[in-house]
């Protein structure tokens, strides 16, 4: 259900002038937005934080869902902006509340900090190393 729904409650309104019956009581939806989530429909997306470290080598991060924190496994060489589904850990679906849409975990890389001068050293040799035997020459 979102932004513009209605909800009708049969008998819940004010009473009609005169003793009569109570009239019905419309509620109209106003989604409001959340931090954490990202809504399409009944399926969830947010962003997850992944350090270049697991990103490269593989690891496992927390994604927070509506229910709480679930551990997401990051497989190696995970680029920027993946996306991965987490069935199920959406919003609950209005005429099935037992079923669920789905979370999408979107990667963001992110640097560890703080970074000591051995690691950024480290790093640039790493660097250096990839590059093309031709780079650097005219």
């Amino acid at each position: 259900m979102g932004t513009g729904a209605r909800v009708r409650l049969a008998g819940q309104g004010s009473a009609r002038a005169k003793g009569g019956s109570a009239g019905d009581l419309y509620l109209e939806i106003d989604v409001l937005p959340d931090a954490r989530f990202t809504r399409d429909g009944d399926d969830l997306i947010t962003a997850v934080a992944v350090d270049m470290f697991s990103a490269a080598a593989g690891g496992s991060v927390r994604v927070t869902t509506l229910d709480g924190t679930v551990l997401l496994k990051i497989p190696p060489r995970t680029q920027a902006d993946r996306t991965f589904r987490l069935r199920g850990k959406g919003m609950p679906q209005v005429e099935h509340p037992n079923e669920r849409g789905d979370l999408y975990a979107r990667v963001t890389l992110v640097l560890p900090g703080p970074l000591s001068e051995a690691e950024v050293e480290t790093l640039r040799t790493l660097q250096q190393a990839r590059q093309p035997a031709t780079a650097g020459r005219s």
